[in-house]
């Protein structure tokens, strides 16, 4: 069983940038792929990045190109979301999501484990 927690949501002013971590409780991370989804109230959840066991896909919602990026520390075992010029549409809770030896899928069924979700409030 893998444990997932999510750190560095917060609130931010537009334009402000935000670093979430995703932390995991195993030491073999490395293979698994990660994903960083996200669900503002009322609504759906939806992947906003993703990244490969091997790192060699990422996945990038059209919605936050250029302004999100995910990384991972493999030695750390910790999985980043880096999001830059926020906006109040990136309102939302983030979760991140993890599969064993898995692609950057961008749909929820794809992982089997899930954080508890931080949330990240952007205002305008």
């Amino acid at each position: 069983q893998v444990q997932l927690v999510e750190s560095g949501g917060g609130l931010v002013q537009a334009g402000g940038s935000l670093r979430l971590s995703c932390a995991a409780s195993t030491r073999t991370f490395s293979q698994y792929a990660v994903a960083w989804f996200r669900q503002p109230p009322g609504q759906e959840r939806e992947c906003v990045a993703a990244i490969a066991w091997n790192g060699r896909n990422i996945y990038s919602a059209d919605s936050v190109k250029g302004r999100f990026t995910i990384s991972r520390d493999n030695a750390k075992n910790t999985v980043y979301l880096q999001m830059n010029v926020l906006k109040p549409g990136d309102t939302a809770v983030y979760y991140c999501a993890a599969d064993r030896f898995g692609d950057a899928y961008w749909t929820p069924n794809e992982y089997d484990y899930w954080g508890q979700g931080t949330q990240v409030t952007v205002s305008s």
